[in-house]
């Protein structure tokens, strides 16, 4: 599980990415298209080696999708991670097209 206490994730529209932070350090980004106005299609999700096994691609998956609905879009899973994480999430199930 992740230690949330020194954890964030930020949204970087511009880049087309999401980041997690420990501190103030990169430990992982899912990448995404924007296909169309209302389509994110997550194409890519890293978590740096040495934060891996912490959970954090969960936390920043999961913030990723949340932000996604909150705008009002739907999603394209190309990303395994975040193909998997859908199935097993059935509460995401209605996010994608």
């Amino acid at each position: 599980m992740a230690d949330t206490d020194d954890t964030r994730v930020e949204h970087h529209p511009d880049r087309q990415r999401f980041e997690i932070l420990v501190g103030e350090e990169v430990a992982g980004y899912a990448e995404y298209r924007q296909t169309d106005p209302t389509v994110r299609d997550f194409d890519h999700t890293v978590t740096l080696p040495e934060f891996r096994g912490r959970g954090l691609a969960a936390v920043l998956v999961r913030h990723a999708l949340d932000d996604t609905r909150a705008a009002g879009l739907k999603i394209v899973p190309s990303c395994s991670y975040v193909h998997h994480f859908v199935e097993t999430h059935e509460e995401y199930a209605d996010l994608t097209v």
